[in-house]
């Protein structure tokens, strides 16, 4: 079964330079969806589970459902990643029930809404990657806080995120503080702050570099040229999914996500992981709205379930083909977590801090 870890599949994709699209999950449909959309285009996987989502799913059906999409495609590698862990145990538990890949977002708090400082983000992500690389799993860290940079308001979304003022340093990643991060905590990826936010109301207009901040990842891939960077909340919430909602009876604001070519901008530095769920969700749910505008009495949950798969596979296509991921998967042969675990012990996979990157950028 082609079980990859985060690390392996990054570092791919910085050889081949090309990004992967990290899709949210919280049932089959979805699941269904993402792997449905990689095999049309062979394109390697990452999806991911919130602690919202191992909450409502429970954390034993996703882990049978994870098993199950790794048999029914056994040719395309499956990076399955904890989104937002607020602290140890929810990186562990997750590797636990066979995680390749965990996030210890450490600037919040373990109640997933203080702002933390400094030191505490770097010990709680230092202890989560020991953990981890023992065993071989990969860990992403945060760095800065999500936020919005018209607002200054953080943002919150299942159950995480800080809500409030922030001030406008705490929602910029600070490129030599980045540095010493990567340095003391050895992560395989780090998320970013630079005016993304969670969710569909991202910017009350089309995004420019003032709410944007786009130079930010390109000097933090200048100083970290072999860090694989993260971008959150990079739904590009498309208008015409809006107008669908809208359409059929929702009641959608006007609203404006990250456009893909901004994704593509911070593909070309270092950008390798792209978190996508709110385009997915709005697919879902105008394809849903649909079915009950047309057919109001429709009642067996098979009949829109189904189109709302299809319209998120569509996006995930659209994703995987924006980003470059589709054509990957086969030239991928993923390792075992035994043998990621060897390359860590070995210093193999230490970062690599001043050293330029050769790759297809």
């Amino acid at each position: 079964m082609a079980r990859i870890t985060l690390r392996q599949l990054l570092d791919h994709a910085a050889e081949e330079g090309y990004g992967v699209p990290a899709f949210n999950i919280n049932n089959m449909e979805q699941a269904l969806a993402i792997m449905e959309a990689a095999e049309a285009v062979d394109a390697p996987v990452i999806m991911q589970a919130s602690r919202g989502a191992r909450s409502y799913a429970n954390d034993i059906v996703l882990k049978h459902l994870i098993d199950a999409m790794a048999e029914m495609y056994p040719h395309i590698p499956i990076c399955m990643h904890q989104d937002h862990g607020n602290n140890e145990a929810t990186c562990a538990t997750a590797i636990q029930y066979g995680f390749t890949s965990v996030m210890m977002d450490g600037s919040l708090k373990a109640d997933a809404k203080t702002p933390a400082d400094y030191d505490y983000n770097v010990r709680v992500t230092r202890n989560v990657v020991d953990m981890a690389h023992w065993v071989g799993a990969s860990v992403e860290g945060e760095l800065g806080v999500l936020g919005s940079l018209e607002t200054g308001m953080g943002e919150k979304e299942d159950g995480h995120g800080f809500e409030g003022k922030l001030s406008h340093d705490q929602l910029l990643t600070d490129p030599d503080q980045a540095v010493e991060f990567v340095k003391a905590t050895e992560v395989d990826a780090l998320a970013i702050a630079m005016g993304t936010s969670h969710g569909a109301y991202k910017f009350t207009r089309k995004p420019d570099g003032d709410v944007l901040a786009m130079h930010v990842i390109e000097e933090i891939h200048r100083r970290l040229p072999n860090t694989h960077l993260v971008m959150h909340g990079s739904s590009s919430v498309p208008q015409d999914l809006q107008d669908i909602i809208n359409q059929y009876g929702g009641e959608m604001p006007q609203t404006w996500g990250v456009p893909v070519e901004e994704i593509q901008r911070g593909i070309k530095h270092g950008v390798r992981k792209i978190n996508i769920d709110t385009d997915n969700r709005m697919a879902i749910t105008g394809a849903i709205r649909k079915v009950f505008a047309e057919k109001p009495g429709e009642f067996d949950p098979r009949s829109y379930l189904k189109p709302a798969k299809e319209a998120m596979r569509k996006v995930c296509i659209q994703r995987f083909e924006e980003f470059g991921t589709a054509g990957q998967a086969s030239k991928i042969k993923p390792l075992p977590m035994s043998a990621m675990a060897k390359r860590y012990a070995s210093g193999e996979l230490a970062p690599q801090i001043g050293i330029t990157r050769v790759a297809a950028e």
